[in-house]
C-alpha cells in the first residue's frame, strides 16, 4: 500500500471512528498506531517512534502559552468583563435600528481580544446580550444568530488559541500569527456590522420580533442611562489588559509566553479588585483551565503521532506530487482545501480539523509558495465556519443550553447563525483573493 492509499484510507478511517463515539484524540493515536505497524510490520517499532512523538509533542516550553491564556480567558469571563463590554457598546450604539446587534459585535470584538475563546464568549453572550435584546423587540432568531456569529470572532482576534496552536504545529512565529489575526478580525466584524445594518432596512422581519410574545410591555421606555464616568469604569479594566498584552507583545517587551503570565496576572488583580472572584470561583477557573488545557494537549500529542505516521509513510509528498500533476492552479488546491475543512466542520471540533488537515496539505501549500501565516489565518476562518453549522455546531449548542427562555428551540439558534455563516464565507473568499489583507499593516500602504 502506497503513501497516497494510507493517507486517504487513515482520514477516512479517522471520521468513521469519530462518527461512531470515540475521542478524537483516540482516533488519531489509534490509526497512527496502525499505520506505523502496517508500514513496519513492527509492533514494538511503532510503539517507540509513537512514544517519542508523544514526548516531543509537548516538551517545548511553548506550550505554557495554552494554559497562561486559557486561564486569562477564564478569569475575566467569571469577572463580568463580557456584560461591562456589552454596556459600553449598547450605550454608544444601542439606539440604531440594529443596534443591540451592533452592540454584541462589538463587544463580543473586545471580549475576544481578552479570552481568545469562542466558547466562552457564546456562553457569557447568550446570558447578557439574548435576554435585553428579546426584551426590546429584537427576533429570537437574531438575537441568538448575533451572538453565535461574533462569538467566533475569540478564535480569530488575538490572542487566539487556534492561532496558538496552528503556530506550534506548523513552527510559526506565535506574534505573527497574533498580528495577522487583528485585521482579519476587525474585517469580519465590519462585515458583520453592515450586514446587521443591511438586514434590518431589508428584512426587518428577520431582526425584530413583531409579535411581541419576547419582549416586555413598556420595554422601549426604559432605556439605561449611564453617565461618563459609569462608562469609564466599565471600559478601563478591558482597555488596560488588551494594552498589557497584546501591547507588550507586539511592543517586544515580552515574549507571548510571558505575555500569557502577565495577563493572568493582571486579571487575576482586576478580578480580586473588583470583587468579583470568590474563592470558589477562583477554584472553578483553575478546574476549567486544567480541563481544557489537558483536552487541549492530549489532541496536539495524537496530532503528532499522526503527522508522524503520515511522514513515514511519504503521505505530505505523495499528496504533493498528486496536485501538482492535477492541477497547477493554486486558488483550485486552496477551494478544495476549504471545502473539505468545511464538510469536516460539519461533524468534529475546531482543533481536531486543524491537526488532521494541515500536516496533510501545509507541504502542498509551501511548494506553491503560499505564506504559511495566511495559510493559518484561512484555516482558522474556515475551520470556525463549522461552529455555526449542524449537527455539531458547537456554538450554538452551547447557546442552546445557556438560554434561560426555552421557547427557543436548537433549530432557531442555528437558523439564526445563518447570515453570519454566509457573511464569514465572504470574508474567507475576500481572504483567498487579496491576501495582503490578511496584514493589517498593507491595508495602509505599510508593509
Amino acid at each position: 500500500m502506497g503513501g497516497l492509499e494510507i493517507g486517504f484510507l487513515s482520514v477516512g478511517v479517522i471520521v468513521l471512528l469519530i462518527y461512531s463515539g470515540m475521542h478524537v484524540a483516540i482516533a488519531l493515536s489509534l490509526v497512527s498506531f496502525l499505520s506505523v505497524t502496517l508500514q513496519r510490520s513492527d509492533p514494538e517499532l511503532a510503539v517507540r517512534l509513537l512514544t517519542l512523538a508523544a514526548s516531543d509533542a509537548v516538551a517545548d516550553q511553548t506550550f505554557a502559552v495554552i494554559p497562561l491564556f486559557v486561564l486569562m480567558g477564564m478569569i475575566m469571563s467569571a469577572s463580568d468583563v463580557g456584560r461591562d463590554a456589552y454596556d459600553v457598546g449598547d450605550h454608544f450604539l444601542g439606539r440604531l435600528r440594529g443596534g443591540l446587534g451592533l452592540a454584541t459585535v462589538g463587544s463580543n470584538a473586545v471580549f475576544a481580544a481578552v479570552t481568545g475563546v469562542s466558547i466562552a464568549s457564546a456562553a457569557i453572550f447568550t446570558r447578557v446580550a439574548v435576554p435585553e435584546m428579546l426584551r426590546l423587540g429584537y427576533s429570537p432568531r437574531f438575537a441568538v444568530g448575533t451572538v453565535a456569529g461574533s462569538s467566533v470572532l475569540g478564535m480569530l482576534i488575538p490572542p487566539s488559541i487556534l492561532l496558538i496552536i496552528f503556530a506550534i504545529l506548523t513552527e510559526q512565529s506565535i506574534g505573527m500569527m497574533f498580528f495577522a489575526g487583528i485585521g482579519p478580525g476587525i474585517l469580519l466584524s465590519a462585515v458583520y456590522c453592515f450586514g446587521i445594518i443591511t438586514m434590518a432596512y431589508l428584512t426587518p422581519s428577520f431582526v425584530y420580533d413583531r409579535s411581541g410574545r419576547f419582549a416586555k410591555p413598556g420595554a422601549a421606555d426604559t432605556v439605561v442611562h449611564r453617565g461618563p464616568a459609569e462608562i469609564a469604569a466599565k471600559s478601563l479594566p478591558i482597555v488596560f489588559l488588551i494594552t498589557v498584552v497584546l501591547g507588550g507583545i507586539y511592543g517586544g517587551i515580552f515574549t507571548p509566553t510571558e505575555a500569557g503570565a502577565v495577563g493572568s496576572l493582571a486579571a487575576l488583580i482586576l478580578a480580586v479588585v473588583r470583587r468579583k472572584l470568590s474563592w470558589a470561583g477562583f477554584w472553578n477557573v483553575l478546574k476549567e483551565t486544567g480541563h481544557l488545557t489537558a483536552s487541549v494537549c492530549f489532541l496536539v500529542i495524537a496530532a503528532t503521532m499522526y503527522t508522524r505516521s503520515l511522514g513515514l509513510a511519504g503521505v505530505p509528498v505523495e499528496i504533493g506530487n498528486l496536485v501538482t500533476t492535477a492541477t497547477q492552479s493554486f486558488l483550485l488546491v486552496v477551494l478544495v482545501y476549504i471545502l473539505v475543512i468545511l464538510f469536516l466542520g460539519t461533524i468534529i471540533d475546531s482543533v481536531s480539523i486543524i491537526l488532521i488537515m494541515v500536516p496533510l496539505f501545509l507541504p502542498v501549500m509551501q511548494g506553491f509558495g503560499a505564506d504559511p501565516i495566511w495559510f493559518g489565518i484561512i484555516t482558522v476562518i474556515a475551520v470556525e465556519v463549522g461552529l455555526l453549522t449542524p449537527p455539531l455546531g458547537m456554538a450554538c449548542f452551547v447557546i442552546k443550553g445557556c438560554l434561560e427562555d426555552k421557547r427557543i428551540s436548537l433549530a432557531d439558534v442555528f437558523w439564526g447563525a445563518v447570515p453570519f455563516a454566509l457573511m464569514m464565507i465572504f470574508v474567507l473568499a475576500l481572504l483567498t483573493a487579496f491576501p495582503d489583507l490578511v496584514y493589517i499593516d498593507r491595508w495602509f500602504g505599510m508593509g
